[in-house]
């Protein structure tokens, strides 16, 4: 491999350790301790502002809804989500956040919000848009290679 090579895949696996090391050990130290980082995804995939079908939400994480029931029982008990079945169709459930699932979205955000500026921090446009076609064609492999299309 080349220098370059060896050096950007050794970025790329150290970002990626460090970000999910960091969230963890957030929830386990933060105000949201009894959350996993799985169980912080779902809260992200629900969403803030609407009502979303377990359909919708299991499709966005690539799981079943079977899956997603289980995970869901759990976040409804320690109070980051209500459930809710639609009167015309019983059958449709909803999800959405309470109160405090929407804390626990914001704060995950934020955490987000600020690894993306300190990474844009000192860029100009034109390395700004490198980073997005670098990131934009990285993310079009992964997804044709392994099959993960939305």
């Amino acid at each position: 491999m080349t220098k370059l090579v060896n050096v950007l895949n050794h970025l790329m696996v150290d970002i990626f350790n460090d970000i999910l090391t960091i969230e963890e050990t957030s929830l386990k130290k933060g105000m949201f301790s009894d959350l996993s980082v799985k169980e912080m995804h779902t809260i992200e995939a629900i969403g803030m502002y609407h009502p979303r079908t377990m359909s919708e939400v299991a499709q966005d994480l690539k799981i079943t809804v079977g899956t997603l029931t289980t995970a869901i029982n759990r976040l409804v008990k320690k109070g980051y989500v209500e459930r809710n079945r639609i009167e015309d169709d019983r059958r449709i459930v909803q999800i959405q956040l309470t109160k405090k699932g929407k804390l626990a979205y914001r704060i995950h955000e934020k955490f987000h919000t600020d690894m993306i500026k300190a990474m844009l921090d000192g860029l100009e446009t034109e390395e700004e848009d490198i980073l997005v076609k670098s990131l934009s064609q990285l993310s079009k492999y992964l997804k044709d290679k392994y099959k993960l299309n939305k």
